[in-house]
């Protein structure tokens, strides 16, 4: 229950954005409330994880941690330099969270890949899944999903260190404009 509960909300979250740029009912708070509401989701999950696999905790711990701070620090820089969301990205500042973030298809897979790896693991906590092909369904999920997820945190550094040296420049031309 708690998994397909999970997955749901995670489904209906990628199509409330959407159905809110269609009606013309989008908006900063509705950005931001979206990203704190995936951010608080995915906390949950990997921190259930944690307990659930406490060899790995460490690991989770680390992954929460990654995810919470490269979004906010993300969304803060985006706020910083006047941009009206958090997916307004520069081709020329960065072209791997250009296409992260312009490339819905993508945006959708790495998100939905990304959760589904985590919820695989939950459920493999309990049972190898039903038998698809000759292979246990939530263990060939994870394994399937784990590159994913990989490639998904590698561009959450990507995130973070972008949106940090964003904010430095913004620091230094208000710190520029100060001593004028």
């Amino acid at each position: 229950k708690a998994v397909v509960s999970t997955q749901s909300t995670g489904l209906l979250d990628a199509f409330d954005g959407h159905a809110a740029r269609i009606l013309g009912q989008s908006s900063k708070f509705g950005g931001m409330l979206d990203m704190l509401t995936d951010r608080c989701s995915t906390l949950g999950l990997v921190m259930a994880l944690g307990q659930l696999y406490p060899e790995y905790f460490l690991f989770f711990q680390c992954y929460a941690v990654l995810d919470i701070w490269s979004h906010w620090i993300h969304l803060t820089a985006s706020h910083y330099s006047g941009a009206t969301s958090h997916k307004q990205i520069d081709l020329t500042a960065n072209p791997i969270l250009y296409y992260y973030y312009t490339n819905r298809t993508v945006l959708f897979g790495m998100c939905a890949g990304n959760e589904l790896f985590f919820a695989a693991l939950y459920l493999l906590r309990f049972s190898e899944g039903p038998d698809v092909g000759g292979y246990a369904l939530f263990r060939a999920t994870a394994l399937l999903c784990a590159p994913i997820m990989v490639i998904k945190s590698i561009i959450s550094v990507v995130q973070l260190v972008a949106a940090s040296q964003n904010i430095a420049i913004v620091d230094n031309e208000e710190h520029a404009k100060a001593r004028s």
